[in-house]
């Protein structure tokens, strides 16, 4: 299953052929169940997962012991806590599999050795944090201090595979609004209008 990793770091074009066979065999594969932890808050952060197939969400607990989903994370896409891991401190959020689903993952023992024998994956991980940086930008800008009909509008434009593919109260939790207030906007747009 490595094959969608080495696919993917061929279309990056940052890795040599010849790279891109020595760092796949530092990436070890895990099959989560939908529901399974692939990182757990309060507990260190040990491993950078590329996700082969399946999706995944990261959120944080409040004090009322209300999940406050920060994003999800579908193939093609790396995915850890990345401040704790590169610190080894205990992760801030949990990472939770949403879908069945297969990830490569390495160690921050193996990631450090494959940063020292391929300087080409400094380059990698510049570009992976500067996407996740990206991402959180875009997600302030078009979901912060907007109606619930607004931010859904969005969605459906911008990031469909979020509705086709997370369920509606992980979506909510996600948009900062309610499952019932989310429920209505979908029921906005979605419904026939009678004329």
């Amino acid at each position: 299953m490595t094959d969608v990793l080495e696919k993917y770091l061929f279309s990056i074009g940052m890795l040599s052929a010849d790279e891109i066979n020595f760092s796949v065999q530092f990436f070890k594969s895990l099959g989560l169940k939908k529901g399974d932890f692939f990182i757990h808050m309060d507990e260190p952060c040990r491993h950078i997962g590329f996700i082969s197939c399946g999706a995944v969400k990261a959120y944080a607990i409040d004090k009322e012991g209300k999940e406050n989903i920060t994003c999800f994370k579908f193939e093609n896409e790396f995915v850890t806590s990345f401040p704790e891991f590169v610190a080894q401190e205990k992760s801030r959020r949990s990472i939770r599999a949403v879908e069945n689903s297969i990830i490569h993952r390495i160690s921050y023992t193996d990631y450090q050795y494959l940063l020292g024998q391929v300087t080409s994956w400094h380059k990698v991980i510049q570009a992976v944090m500067e996407r996740e940086y990206s991402q959180k930008e875009q997600y302030l800008l078009n979901y912060n201090n907007k109606s619930a009909l607004d931010k859904y509008r969005h969605v459906l434009s911008n990031e469909p595979k979020l509705v086709q593919r997370i369920a509606t109260q992980d979506l909510a939790s996600y948009l900062g609004i309610t499952q019932r207030s989310l429920t209505r906007a979908k029921g906005q747009i979605h419904s026939p209008k009678v004329l």
